[in-house]
């Protein structure tokens, strides 16, 4: 073992948490970088198409060895909404990336933590409280304040970076559903394989012969796409979602260094006043969601110790 691994191993685990998901928070930005190199000629429905078959290709091994039971569901239909929303956050939110500038898609895309709160109250019954509304009700303004409605500056494409961060909130309940039943892995397999066999038809339709460092940009896309979900899935094995979530907005701070030294592109003033707005309101959703969890499961473990 590296001095490096041991140096890790002897860290407290919200360290090692923090440290993995600042990693993952890197590679989510890289990616979302190489994805708006990816479309400056290709179409985004190809860019989708070859990463989720590389990320197919990648989770072959783990497929194979525990084959069926990998692709036994209770619940086909619930996988196969899924697929179809995890379409739509993804077209909407790579055009967005490949359109606009990379500071501005990721900010818009972190309202996706207040569709979480509102579909939770939809479809899972949870109760919210005044609190969790009022950020709700700010990042929601935060997001306006972006997107500047009837402005000069008022862009389609920030529509389609809401769209998508409508959809992602969507898949995330979602997820939540499937996960009662579903071990982790089936609903991965099923969200890379899915999506993929649902674009094969209109890969082909918009498909362009890539060019050698195109292919390169696409693996990549790939690879680092299935990587970063695995370092943020170990980040939050390790740590405390409350404490650990603050960290992913370091994504923002990925993006818009990337923006300017890739593309020379500054985020403008709006960007960064609805951008403060959202990354503090969708933070305290965040904790907030964490402490009424570990309220509930220690009031649950107090009634079953009264009980017995």
């Amino acid at each position: 073992m590296s001095k490096l691994a041991q140096a890790f191993n002897k860290l407290p685990d919200n360290s090692k948490g923090a440290l993995i998901l600042l990693v993952a928070a890197a590679g989510f930005s890289s990616m979302a970088l190489l994805i708006k190199l990816a479309g400056l000629r290709l179409h985004v429905v190809q860019i989708i198409f070859v990463r989720q078959m590389i990320m197919t290709l990648i989770m072959l091994p783990k497929i194979s060895k525990s084959f069926p039971q990998s692709i036994k569901s209770t619940r086909p239909g619930l996988h196969l909404l899924r697929i179809s929303i995890a379409l739509v956050a993804m077209l909407s939110g790579f055009t967005a990336v490949i359109n606009m500038p990379l500071a501005d898609a990721t900010a818009i895309g972190f309202a996706k933590s207040f569709f979480v709160t509102i579909f939770a109250i939809i479809i899972l019954r949870e109760t919210v409280g005044p609190r969790r509304w009022i950020a709700t009700i700010l990042g929601f303004s935060g997001v306006i304040i972006m997107l500047q409605p009837g402005g000069d500056s008022f862009s389609i494409y920030g529509i389609y970076a809401a769209v998508g961060a409508v959809a992602a909130g969507l898949v995330m309940v979602i997820i939540r559903l499937l996960s009662r039943t579903e071990a982790p892995a089936t609903i991965l397999i099923y969200q890379a394989v899915g999506v993929g066999l649902v674009l094969a038809i209109p890969a082909y339709l918009f498909w362009q012969s890539p060019t050698v460092n195109e292919w390169l940009l696409m693996l990549l896309i790939g690879i680092t796409g299935y990587w970063s979900q695995m370092a943020n899935i170990y980040a939050y094995k390790f740590g405390e979602a409350s404490l650990l979530a603050p960290l992913e907005y370091t994504r923002l701070i990925y993006a818009t260094t990337l923006g300017i030294v890739v593309f020379s592109t500054y985020p403008a003033t709006e960007t960064i006043i609805g951008s403060v707005i959202v990354v503090i309101a969708s933070a305290y959703t965040i904790h907030r969601e964490a402490t009424l969890k570990r309220i509930a499961q220690r009031n649950t473990a107090a009634r079953q110790k009264t009980e017995q």
